[in-house]
């Protein structure tokens, strides 16, 4: 089998990957971040994910983001709760990371070469997302180019792809590819104000996006709400 790393969240989004990269073949690795984050039960729930999901391993790295700043997931700013009505427009909102998914990709490329591993799986998401600069499609092709001139792989021609299968998918195409393969979708967390037991507050905007994707692919919501 072909070895993939795929970084794991514990969010549906992510899920949902680990459960493409297996269906293609892959023997999959996945790769979680802790990266000082205020709602570490995410980690809890990618943990779960691995053991459910039978990963061939499940990596923990630590990077303290929180140091830096900048985020309303690592610092000390309040998490938004829009209407619907406030959500949308061209503003890159207070809850994006600056440099996570580069952090990430390249930690996951690190170990990708050391497994002998060509493959490596993301969850981005340029349909259902909240505006975050470095989960468009320009963001994944320009990355899997440095990869390829970065690397030993790269190099010696073997080559790097990065995958991002969930790229243009709503998020109802995401619950209804993940329910599909079988995802069970009550094991993951995807809030972004999660308290320590897992549960979701309902009303941010990964709440949101979560349950109405949901709703309109006719599934039921298995999040668990505080």
């Amino acid at each position: 089998m072909k070895k993939a790393v795929v970084l794991l969240s514990g969010g549906m989004d992510s899920a949902a990957v680990v459960a493409m990269a297996r269906e293609q073949g892959f023997d999959v690795h996945a790769l979680s971040v802790r990266y000082g984050q205020r709602h570490t039960s995410e980690l809890d729930a990618a943990a779960r994910v691995a053991r459910a999901m039978g990963v061939t391993r499940h990596k923990v790295v630590d990077v303290d983001l929180r140091s830096i700043g900048g985020s309303a997931l690592t610092d000390d700013i309040d998490v938004p709760v829009r209407t619907d009505e406030e959500r949308g427009g061209d503003d890159i909102p207070v809850t994006y990371v600056p440099a996570r998914n580069t952090i990430m990709l390249s930690l996951a490329l690190g170990w990708a070469e050391v497994l002998g591993a060509n493959d490596i799986f993301c969850g981005v998401n340029a349909v259902d997302y909240s505006g975050y600069p470095d989960c468009r499609p320009e963001f994944i092709a320009a990355f899997q180019t440095l990869a390829n001139l970065a690397t030993r792989a790269g190099v010696e021609g073997a080559g790097i792809r990065i995958h991002a299968p969930l790229q243009h998918l709503s998020k109802a195409q995401i619950a209804s590819e993940g329910h599909r393969l079988g995802v069970d979708f009550a094991l993951t967390v995807s809030c972004y104000r999660a308290d320590a037991q897992g549960r979701a507050c309902g009303h941010c905007d990964a709440c949101r996006l979560r349950a109405d994707g949901f709703a309109a692919a006719g599934l039921p919501d298995p999040t668990h709400y505080a």
